[in-house]
Order: structure tokens, then sequence, then C-alpha cells
């Protein structure tokens, strides 16, 4: 446990000590809290502290958007409650920010960085914010990302958005930050909350995990509920955890399951999930295990630093106990090419969406946005607006489009069936192995799991790390290899947060 010296609360009395939280853990915060040396109120004027020196001020990494105004009641609440009736569970009182696309039925808006909805409030919470508040959760606040999960326009940087502005890489200021969960990434990186959530449809969960040096867990598509979180793709949408640990984001994924029957992708899982994903941490998990390396294609834009930090783990895990298979190659890898399924499903998954918040919503439509965004050029359309003109004009909306149909099947076949699932069976393998996010756009298309874990750090500071992928609802196999990694490297190291640029 991090500590410091006591200090006063106001009163006269020295309560506790203030707790270092750089670095801490959900653990390490709870034993804080049983022992009295914390409380979940202190721990959220921490953070809020931290983020006003570092996010703010200081270094600028801009990835915080919004604080719950509410934060510091719910933690008072939740002290009072561990006082006289104990705590909910791991997560009681713990701090958790949300990527601006996950709604919360409170006086934070849903904004996913544009500033066309700005002042558009949910009527409630998404399932997994109700689950997270069931669990005790602190909600501190919206995280900054990449405006619409960077379905905007092309050419802009990830991290940012209209709404919140750059979000800045705190290992580097001068490097990308990965998107679309850049600020939850970023926060979580630069300890400013104890995990965040962040949404994956192609990368955007792995992307920045890997970039900030931070775990992060992109589920099988149906695992977690996506009823209230503003969408892209309704066949590759997924929530995940983002922490500074496996172990936390494990208890992250934990609190946020649950069967949701207003989401239809969650009823291929029924029976599939187990009671408590905890059981999976351990960290002889490499023993035995088969792991492939695809190392035709997913290598090609590795630097010689890049494929000296992957081999390097792979040298790891083979110490580990596992058995490496070299060359379990995607023999579909170079015909995933471009698919118009998220340009088409954008449009109707977003209408949707927005048809649901109530006649009070500032914007109902696609093309409402559109025209906002035209109507304000200087403020919103830094970078243009181009993919959602596309969406809208050169998509139907019905998903009835040809080669939408067409792209969608082609998409399954080969990312899934002669994809991953092919080379796993041929080879026999409990996962597959690959550099950073390369195969991210491979399991999104499949819809299937992924981990993102750090593995080191190049010259310039910026972090590199690798994804364990299996096939659906084969968390479990994944939490064991990535835990059991972690555990024998422990390679992840907070960022300094000085104002240097390589």
């Amino acid at each position: 446990m991090r500590v410091k010296q006591g200090y006063n609360d106001g009163t006269g009395r020295v309560i506790g000590v203030a707790f270092e939280i750089e670095e801490t853990t959900i653990a390490d915060i709870q034993a804080a809290f049983a022992s009295g040396e914390l409380t979940s109120k202190q721990l959220v004027l921490k953070y809020m502290q931290r983020i006003a020196d570092h996010d703010k001020s200081g270094l600028l990494v801009n990835s915080v958007l919004a604080v719950n105004p509410d934060a510091l009641f719910i933690a008072e609440a939740m002290d009072r409650e561990r006082e006289t009736t104990g705590a909910r569970g791991p997560l009681h009182g713990i701090p958790v920010l949300l990527k601006d696309n996950v709604d919360t039925g409170d006086k934070m808006p849903t904004s996913a960085g544009s500033l066309a909805l700005a002042d558009s409030y949910a009527p409630e919470d998404a399932f997994i914010v109700r689950k997270l508040r069931e669990a005790g959760a602190v909600i501190l606040g919206k995280a900054n990302m990449t405006e619409f999960a960077n379905m905007m326009t092309e050419g802009m940087p990830s991290g940012y958005s209209s709404r919140g502005g750059q979000v800045m890489n705190p290992y580097n200021i001068s490097t990308p930050t990965g998107g679309s969960s850049a600020g939850s990434g970023v926060a979580v990186a630069a300890n400013f909350c104890a995990a965040a959530v962040g949404t994956e449809t192609s990368g955007s969960i792995l992307n920045p995990s890997n970039l900030c040096s931070v775990v992060g867990i992109k589920p099988t598509v149906g695992l977690l509920s996506r009823t209230g979180i503003l969408p892209l793709s309704n066949s590759q949408d997924t929530a995940g955890p983002m922490a500074r640990t496996v172990t936390d984001a494990v208890l992250l994924l934990q609190a946020m399951t649950g069967y949701d029957e207003r989401d239809a992708a969650m009823g291929g899982g029924i029976g599939k999930q187990p009671e408590d994903y905890r059981a999976f941490l351990d960290p002889a998990g490499l023993q035995g295990a088969r792991i492939g390396i695809p190392r035709d294609y997913y290598f090609e834009e590795l630097t010689e630093e890049q494929l000296a930090i992957f081999d390097r783990a792979v040298g790891i895990m083979r110490d580990m106990g596992a058995t490496i298979v070299e060359s379990a190659n995607i023999v579909t890898a170079r015909s995933i090419v471009y698919s118009t399924v998220l340009l088409n499903e954008f449009k109707a998954s977003l209408n949707a969406y927005l048809s649901k918040l109530g006649p009070g919503a500032p914007m109902r439509t696609l093309k409402e946005i559109i025209a906002f965004n035209h109507e304000h050029p200087v403020e919103t359309l830094k970078y243009g607006q181009k993919t959602l003109i596309n969406a809208e004009y050169h998509s139907s909306g019905t998903l009835t489009d040809v080669r939408y149909l067409n792209d969608r099947a082609t998409d399954i076949r080969l990312c899934k069936e002669e994809g991953i699932d092919a080379t796993m069976k041929e080879h026999r393998l409990d996962a597959l192995l690959f550099p950073a996010d390369f195969g991210s756009r491979l399991a999104a298309r499949a819809g299937y799991p992924s981990i993102a874990v750090p593995a080191g750090y190049t010259e310039a500071g910026p972090a590199f790390g690798v994804a364990f992928t299996a096939r659906a609802y084969e968390e479990p196999t994944l939490i064991r290899l990535a835990y059991a990694f972690e555990q024998g490297t422990k390679f992840r190291r907070p960022p300094s947060l000085k104002s240097f640029i390589g």
C-alpha cells in the first residue's frame, strides 16, 4: 500500500494517512478503505486534484472531458454504506471514468466528443453503468475520445474531438494516443482514475491500450450489453475495461456483466460465461498453452525496435512454459480489405440511438448533426466531416445495400470461419498473439475477444504491447495468458507527466 504522512480533516482530528494514488490498484484501495486509512470521498478528491494538476494544467494531456458534479456525494454515500452495512464488493467506492459515448442518466451529457451533442442528456444509465453503480463504483466523469469514434472524417488525429479538443500521450506528447478510447487510455495511464471504460468497434480499446501502456480487454461482441452506448456498428461494437493491471480490468469486466434482453447480441452467449472471471487469474496460466504467431502480414509495418520488443515477449512466454507455434498464419489476412459495413451500420445505428433520447433531444438524426456542423464550421469542422456525409448520403440506412450485405458475409467468412477459427483449429491453439493492436481489425470483424498487455517501451517513450486473441467467449483463456505474462514481466511503468517532447 502506498501512503504518506497523515493529515487533518478540518475538525482537529487526524484521520488516516495521505494515500498515494499513483499506480495504486483496486486491491490497494480496498485495503485502505477497510483499515480506515482512506475514504472514497478522499480518493475522489485526490483524483480530482491530479486531474487539475496534470490533465488541465502542467503537461495538459486533456483526457478528462467532464467530471461528475455528483461524484463526491456518491462517494460519501458509499463511505456511509460501508460503515453501516459493509462493502458491496471490490468496486465499492472505486472512482471510474466512462468514455463519452456511454450514457449516464445524470447531470453529464453523452456527446461522443461532438459539439452537436454537447447538450444531449440520456434519459437513463447505460446497462453497464447501472451494473457499475450496483457494484458500488463511483462514476467520476467522462473521458474524451476521438469524435464519433473516428467516424467524423478522414485525416483527423486520434484523440481529437470538437467538444474536448486533442488528447495527448503522456509518455511523449508528440506521438499518438491511439483511439478512439484515447481519453480512457490516457486517464488510466496517467493515474486520473482507478480504471476506465472504453468501447471498441475496430481497435478502439486495443490501440490506445497499447500506446498508453495499459491493459485493455475487448470482449466478445455480446458479452457486455451495448444498450445506452452511442453506437458505431451494431455488428462490431462492444464496451470493455481499461486498467493498469489485468486484475483490475477483470474486476471491472466482472462488474459490467449481466444479461440484457434489449441487446439481441447477448443471446449467443447464454450459458457460455463463467460465474466469476476472477477465477482465471492464474500466474501459471502460460504453462502448457499453445500460442500461435501469425508472422505473415501482421509484422510488415513493425520497426526493428518494435519487433525486438515483441520477440522478447515471445521468449518470455516460452520460458514460462508456453508452446510457441511460429508462422500460424491467417491465410485470409491479405484478403481482408476495405468493408462498407461500418459506414452503413453507423447511419442506421446512430439514428436509432438518437430516436430514443426523447422529444427534447437537441439532435434526432445524423442529418441534423451534419447541418449543425455546417452552421458552426469554425468550432466543429477543423478536419471536416467527410465520413459523416458519406454515411448519410452514400448508405440507405436500411442495411439493404448490396455491397453492405456482401461485405458483411465476407467479413464473417474471411475473419471468423476461414480466418481465426481455421488457424486455431489447424494448429490446436489456445490463442493467437499479435504485436500491439495489429490484429484488431481481424478480431473485430469476427466479433472475437482480445486482451492487450504492456510489453515494453520504445526509445521515444510510447509503449508497445502484445495482444492475445481467441474465439468467442474464450475470455477465460485470454485472462489466464495475459495475467501470467503480466505477473512474469510487470513491464508497465507510469509516465513522468513532465513537459517533454521527444
